[in-house]
């Protein structure tokens, strides 16, 4: 990911239960690391989509994903899982993911997978696409700004 964006960042570690019967992660395990940071990134903003659920009726589905694989992670890596946002809009939220390997001091160092993933905002009663909340749209929009902006 370049380096004029903010990224958010969020460590994953490789269990038994997320490997096939050759100690290699399931394909369909990387969608579930990359919904565990895009939720965890929404936390680190104030956002809870339970909240958002409970309180505005809105829940948050992805309408689109495109996955591309690298190389394989195995049983025991440290992942570290990367989101970036690539595109904002008045009812969806695009964000460009990735899943990397990390070295003994934690750093990453071999790519694994990356994700554009399409997130829609809809309505929780009658699943049918709904605006984002304006101070959901402004978070975001003000998170991602301060990569470009230091830059």
């Amino acid at each position: 990911m370049s380096a004029d964006t903010t990224v958010f960042h969020w460590p994953v570690r490789v269990y038994w239960e997320d490997t096939d019967a050759g100690g290699i992660v399931y394909y369909a395990n990387y969608l579930k690391f990359f919904e565990r940071a895009r939720t965890e990134w929404l936390r680190s903003l104030g956002l809870a989509q339970s909240e958002l659920a409970a309180q505005a009726g809105l829940v948050c589905v992805v309408a689109e994903v495109n996955l591309r694989y690298a190389a394989p992670a195995k049983l025991d890596d440290v992942l570290q899982i990367q989101l970036r946002v690539s595109e904002i809009g008045t009812a969806s939220l695009t964000v460009e993911q990735q899943a990397w390997r990390c070295d003994a001091q934690g750093t990453p160092a071999q790519l694994l997978c990356v994700a554009t993933v399409r997130v829609g905002c809809v309505s929780a009663a009658a699943l049918r696409p709904s605006r984002i909340p304006k101070d959901v749209h402004e978070r975001v929009v003000q998170w991602a700004a301060a990569g470009a902006s230091a830059s």
